[in-house]
């Protein structure tokens, strides 16, 4: 059941009419987000109605589901209390959100960030905003690198083998998350390093060089575990995670690890269904980082705007750009500056999304002849982009109406994927499902789908 306020919620009134959207529209988003999450709801126009007229509030996690539905209408985030529907929270809800323009606060807004997010277990029900990455992105653009800081603060006195640590946590939780799926029991425990290690080190003491390494340190790891929370559906608290990766990125004068950031910001957001938005924030990390990062950040800028503008259906831009990313990594030189930690994007990765970008573009045959150049990347390393890529090599068989092909790809990489926890990995199976529809009589395809269900419920 709802629970009931006094009156009509004059403040929903107001901005479902500032968002433009029907009662009818609304009630479908919110049901739509609710599944993307894994809640089936069914509110209908009648729902909303109640909501506004008689100010029902209803039952978690539909306010937030609400609130972003309005946010995507209205190109910036709604808060709860802006809605009506706050339920007497205390203001924690908008933490990690935040992209502070002085370097302390920033360093303070991480801190409390990372120490009580085991305590915000409300994250994991929100729904992609694509408005929240407004401020940020328009910040750090403006003002990509802090001056140095150096910070007097408790007894923690940190020194490079502690930045070392964080590095390696960094380097470990890639592997897993690759491996196994950003909902493995490492995610959890790399959460953990940044509650229990990292926040600490951020209110204690360190000079300023130490403090630019820190924050480094710091961004990439929130960097990894903010893709692995997207990875595994909980998309309100990888924005967080990232948001504060990319606040670290300036406050350590990195423009590098920034670039990183925001194009890591940039695929979330193409993948949430933003292609145009996403295109945008891939071409602006690249932009502002020309002559500060090396060639392989710089490419893998410019992949993802590749991705973007395949998806949202542009193929002279998305060939250009893709173009410019191969040409990038053949830049690359041996001794020159090189982020180890972007070792795995080389030419089978840039092959592997060339898959996608002309799977979107409809042009299987050009999906093809990439794949082929991508079948070196080993499953064992790369479990989820290899079986990615199989799912996205049926649908391309499918496109070319090759039923043999398409079930052998797709039944592949079913096989890849099946033990992996990564909800993103498996919605590309589910696409399969859906381009399967005209096929759907014949006893293979009935098999298939039910196997993939299975999954789907495991």
């Amino acid at each position: 059941m709802a629970k009931r306020k006094r009156g009509p919620n004059e403040l929903l009134r107001r901005l479902v009419k500032a968002a433009g959207i029907s009662h009818r529209r609304l009630a479908a988003r919110v049901n739509q987000l609710g599944a993307e999450t894994g809640v089936n709801l069914r509110y209908e126009h009648t729902s909303v109605k109640r909501w506004d007229e008689r100010g029902m509030i209803p039952r978690s996690p539909a306010p937030p589901l609400i609130a972003a539905a309005l946010a995507e209408h209205l190109g910036r985030p709604v808060e709860l209390h802006e809605i009506g529907m706050a339920r007497g929270t205390d203001g924690k809800d908008d933490v990690g959100l935040d992209f502070p323009r002085v370097t302390a606060t920033a360093v303070r807004t991480a801190a409390t960030h990372w120490s009580t997010v085991d305590r915000r277990s409300f994250l994991a029900q929100g729904a992609f905003t694509v408005g929240a990455f407004t401020s940020p992105v328009t910040r750090w653009t403006s003002v990509p690198a802090d001056p140095p800081y150096a910070h007097q603060g408790s007894t923690v006195r940190v020194g490079r083998s502690d930045i070392t640590e964080l590095w390696q946590a960094a380097d470990e939780a890639r592997l897993w998350d690759s491996r196994y799926g950003g909902g493995n029991w490492k995610s959890s425990s790399v959460v953990e390093c940044l509650r229990l290690r990292a926040a600490p080190m951020l209110t204690g003491t360190y000079s300023a060089s130490v403090g630019r390494e820190l924050f480094a340190a710091t961004a990439e790891l929130s960097r990894t575990v903010g893709w692995a929370s997207f990875d595994a559906g909980h998309h309100t608290e990888a924005q967080r995670h990232m948001i504060q990766a990319l606040r670290l990125a300036r406050a350590a004068g990195d423009v590098e690890t920034g670039c990183y950031v925001l194009t890591t910001m940039s695929l979330a957001t193409y993948l949430r269904g933003h292609p145009e938005r996403a295109s945008d924030m891939a071409e602006a990390a690249h932009e502002r980082a020309r002559g500060h990062a090396s060639p392989r950040v710089l490419g893998f800028a410019k992949l993802a705007e590749a991705r973007a503008h395949a998806k949202a259906g542009h193929p002279t831009d998305a060939a250009a750009a893709l173009a410019k990313a191969e040409k990038y990594l053949e830049a690359i030189r041996p001794g020159a500056h090189d982020p180890a930690h972007l070792a795995y994007f080389g030419h089978e990765r840039l092959a592997t999304d060339a898959v996608e970008i002309h799977r979107d573009l409809g042009n299987p045959a050009a999906a093809f002849r990439w794949s082929k150049e991508a079948a070196p990347m080993s499953a064992n390393r790369f479990t989820r982009a290899v079986g990615i890529r199989k799912a996205v090599l049926a649908a391309a068989h499918l496109q070319h109406d090759d039923l043999d092909q398409g079930l052998a790809s797709a039944q592949e990489s079913l096989t890849i994927l099946q033990n992996l926890r990564s909800p993103r990995a498996h919605s590309y199976l589910h696409d399969v499902v859906r381009t399967l529809v005209p096929w759907r009589r014949e006893q293979r395809v009935v098999d298939f789908v039910h196997d993939t269900r299975r999954l789907s419920a495991a």
